[in-house]
């Protein structure tokens, strides 16, 4: 019988690889759980700032979200924006970690909500 001409020189796939991934994966996720008290004070502090400050670039200074998402400190680019034109709000998110809600209100500017943390 003739082998067919994909089997030739074929070994076992070796286990190995899926190894070297499951053991980086729980490096991943151990170095994560470790840092994970200064990696949730990082994300408060920077959706509760990206909040404040969109809140009044957009509803005090009256510019773009769009606009006001570049100015953004370096080292936030992971944090999102998300503006609610009726409630006057804009929400910035830390992914996986935490978010925050700033809403303009007359004679006081944007205020940040309670935190629940």
């Amino acid at each position: 019988m003739a082998k067919s001409p994909t089997s030739v020189g074929r070994r076992p796939r070796s286990r190995w690889g899926l190894w070297l991934l499951a053991f980086i994966a729980l490096a991943i996720g151990g170095a994560a759980w470790a840092f994970r008290a200064p990696i949730h004070g990082y994300g408060s502090i920077a959706s509760a700032y990206s909040a404040r400050v969109a809140c009044s670039c957009r509803y005090v200074a009256g510019r773009s979200l769009k606009d006001c998402a570049k100015d953004k400190l370096a080292g936030m680019e992971a944090v999102t924006l998300v503006e609610d034109d009726e409630a006057r709000s804009v929400t910035a998110r830390f992914p996986l970690v935490a978010s925050a809600t700033a809403t303009y209100r007359k004679g006081y500017g944007c205020v940040l909500e309670p935190w629940e943390g």
